[in-house]
């Protein structure tokens, strides 16, 4: 995908203004006079492909994030029917708006976002644990490719301890049932994968999502050919497919037991 066509497909920052207010519409001016428009800075200022990521999507608030993925849905799904739609909507409520957060999202300042962006900021546990219960992470992280997830974990491996380790899940040379044994025997705080292969883990029953709080998608990411997770069809659909699963979306609610999805 060109600069030109990421920008095209992304929602515009007019939007993002339009949505923002429209719980509370403006009351219509009676003196006829227009308003002037204000210069919208160019999405495409937020484009590093020189660095490997794509800023303009960590700035989307969690209405215009859900309303891309809608678009990004309908495009990638042929003959998609109304209720498919809806089967496969990610609920609003469940996305935890990062739009506030300032920093680059490189690989150095995935750690801190993680912290400063959960939910439960102020009463988090530590990332430096993990459940007592092996192959129930606390935090999973899915990412487009084999690759990427490798750089993820060793990113990640400051909060790794010899009971909580920051687990690859995924890799070419590994078999699924490979891949399963090891999360099967072991303690793991975070679980780096792809969408098919934590798809593939969770229906084997190797991983559990039941101590899991929080899943981080590698949105911001983008490869040699200027592609993210929600670029290609071939990623974008699993993740769709993941972040709809039922033993899932069943914890995107509020109190004990939630589940957010924060996009990175």
């Amino acid at each position: 995908m060109t600069a030109s066509e990421t920008q095209a497909s992304l929602p515009s920052r007019s939007l993002k203004r339009k949505i923002s207010i429209s719980d509370n519409p403006p009351k219509s001016e009676s003196t006829g006079k227009k308003r002037r428009k204000k210069a919208v800075p160019a999405i495409s200022d937020d484009l590093h492909f020189e660095n490997g990521f794509n800023n303009a999507l960590g700035g989307l608030d969690r209405h215009l994030l859900a309303d891309y993925i809608i678009q990004k849905t309908r495009k990638f799904t042929d003959n998609l029917r109304l209720g498919d739609l809806e089967e496969n909507r990610i609920p609003l409520h469940a996305v935890r708006d990062t739009s506030n957060w300032q920093q680059p999202r490189t690989l150095e300042n995935l750690p801190e976002f993680i912290r400063e962006c959960s939910s439960n900021v102020g009463e988090l546990k530590s990332l430096a644990t993990s459940p007592k219960m092996k192959g129930s992470p606390h935090t999973i992280v899915v990412t487009a490719a084999g690759l990427r997830a490798a750089d993820i974990t060793r990113s990640l491996r400051v909060f790794e301890t010899k009971d909580a380790i920051v687990a690859k899940l995924f890799a070419k040379h590994k078999k699924l049932t490979d891949a399963a044994d090891y999360v099967r025997k072991t303690r793991i705080g975070i679980g780096v994968g792809t969408p098919a292969r934590l798809i593939a883990l969770l229906d084997s029953g190797a991983l559990s999502s039941d101590k899991l709080e929080r899943i981080v998608v590698d949105v911001s990411h983008i490869d040699q050919k200027k592609r993210g997770i929600l670029d290609m069809k071939e990623t974008f659909e699993p993740l769709v497919h993941l972040l709809s699963r039922a033993d899932l979306k069943g914890h995107y609610i509020q109190g004990d037991g939630r589940i957010d999805l924060l996009f990175f």
